[in-house]
């Protein structure tokens, strides 16, 4: 546990996150650690003694967006000149960054990577006592990957299993600062879930860059080597009612013992996360996917023969350089072929610093949008139609919040990761429900809780 700073006992310290979901459980690591020197947390950033912006660098556009925000507590800094405002994560892995920061945005008084958030308190302490810009982006292997979090919902908890990626996807920057993989002991990870279900959460998300190669590099020395099956295996066993999910999936690791995994645990959750990027082999091979469009698909005819609808999402990127018309097209008949209940796409942007960013495109940007206009009509039709098959089923699904397009009516995940709609209460939001589903729409479904 942090020391207790007599100076920041009592200070309100503000956190926004940006991107993924692993910032986001960073955010809370951040959280807990503002809270154990004594701060006092606050939503309110015109309120805070201390704000910390824990950023996203998997977009350049992510960066502009952060830089203009920091660029606009200039005014903040001005009204309250005793304002410490730091930037941790990603962004701040890259020199050019840290060095911009530093030179052109005075208001920031430190800035810390996503391997030393431990050393928040010293940068805090040291920006208490003084004006002078701090930093540590230094890559710890003692760093913190535990530990407590200060959780935003009381029944759904993110647990990070491994960090850092060995993939080096040509589009991708998270190899670079988010550092190589290494992995937590599984007898630390099934003892935070363990006490996350005792203490009453349902939801439990397995959260890594490529989290079924967990495993392959541990962090410290366990007593066994456990894979991601194992690892699934062990947590689904411990007792208590809570679903486990996990993300993102690598196709290229997927192994006949996931796949039984995913269908001997009750507790697992019957979705996979699948990203396939594109439905081309040219294209695949120059983005360092390391799988074949055949390869892909022989995993989901494997899942598919085990259960015919089981619920699939993906990932595509559009556009990527000089994707061609019969690449393109071949994206789309894997979408038809597939028929996901979900995509997740982007026109492709070049990020400064990975391979993709100097490889020629001679695609406009019109025919980029136009072929992503293409691809959405498209899921739209599938969806609309994959959806119906849930019509007069029972789902089990978690409520969690509010609808926010029906008055009355409550919304929650499926165990298939499904939208569901019902009417209800919001007291149901944490509890697990039935509801029998009568109608579909291409975003969600609907239906009446059974009682």
């Amino acid at each position: 546990m942090e020391k207790i700073l007599k100076k920041a006992v009592g200070k309100l310290a503000y956190v926004r996150s940006f991107g993924c979901q692993l910032n986001m459980s960073d955010g809370e690591k951040i959280k807990s650690i503002l809270e154990n020197i004594g701060c006092v947390l606050t939503d309110d950033e015109s309120r805070a003694d201390i704000i910390i912006l824990n950023t996203c660098a998997v977009r350049e556009s992510a960066e502009d967006r952060v830089f203009g925000i920091i660029g606009s507590m200039k005014k903040l800094k001005e009204e309250k000149p005793s304002l410490i405002i730091g930037v941790a994560g990603c962004m701040v892995q890259q020199e050019q960054n840290v060095e911009k920061i530093k030179k052109s945005y005075p208001q920031v008084s430190f800035a810390v990577g996503t391997s030393a958030l431990d050393s928040i308190p010293k940068l805090i302490e040291e920006s208490l006592e003084s004006t002078k810009f701090v930093s540590d982006t230094e890559e710890y292997s003692n760093f913190c990957m535990g530990g407590h979090q200060v959780r935003d919902s009381s029944f759904k908890a993110s647990v990070p299993i491994m960090y850092g990626c060995n993939n080096f996807c040509t589009y991708c920057i998270v190899p670079y600062v988010r550092g190589r993989e290494r992995s937590r002991s599984p007898e630390e990870i099934v003892s935070e879930v363990r006490e996350l279900v005792r203490s009453g959460y349902k939801e439990i998300m397995l959260l890594g860059q490529n989290v079924n190669s967990y495993g392959n590099y541990f962090e410290e020395e366990c007593s066994e080597k456990i894979d991601f099956p194992k690892l699934l295996h062990m947590i689904d066993s411990l007792e208590g009612e809570f679903v486990i999910r996990f993300m993102s999936s690598h196709p290229k690791d997927v192994s006949p013992e996931l796949i039984d995994a995913i269908f001997e645990c009750p507790k697992v959750a019957k979705h996979l996360h699948l990203p396939l990027q594109s439905g081309s082999n040219d294209v695949l091979d120059r983005m360092n996917r390391k799988y074949t469009v055949e390869k892909y698909l022989r995993i989901v005819d494997e899942i598919r023969r085990r259960s015919p609808d089981f619920s699939l999402t993906t990932d595509i990127i559009v556009g990527f350089p000089d994707e061609t018309e019969q690449d393109f097209g071949a994206t789309l008949d894997v979408l038809k072929r597939v028929e996901y209940d979900n995509v997740y796409s982007f026109i492709y942007s070049k990020r400064s610093g990975t391979k993709a960013c100097d490889m020629p495109d001679g695609t406009t940007e019109q025919r980029k949008s136009e072929r992503m206009r293409e691809l959405l009509e498209l899921q739209r039709e599938i969806s609309t139609r994959h959806y119906k098959r849930f019509i007069g089923r029972t789902m089990r699904v978690l409520v969690d919040g509010v609808s926010k397009k029906r008055e009355g009516f409550v919304t929650g995940k499926s165990n298939e990761f499904i939208i569901v709609e019902f009417e209800g209460d919001k007291s149901l939001i944490g509890q697990f429900v039935n509801v029998k589903i009568t109608d579909s729409m291409n975003w969600a479904v609907t239906g009446e809780m059974i009682l």
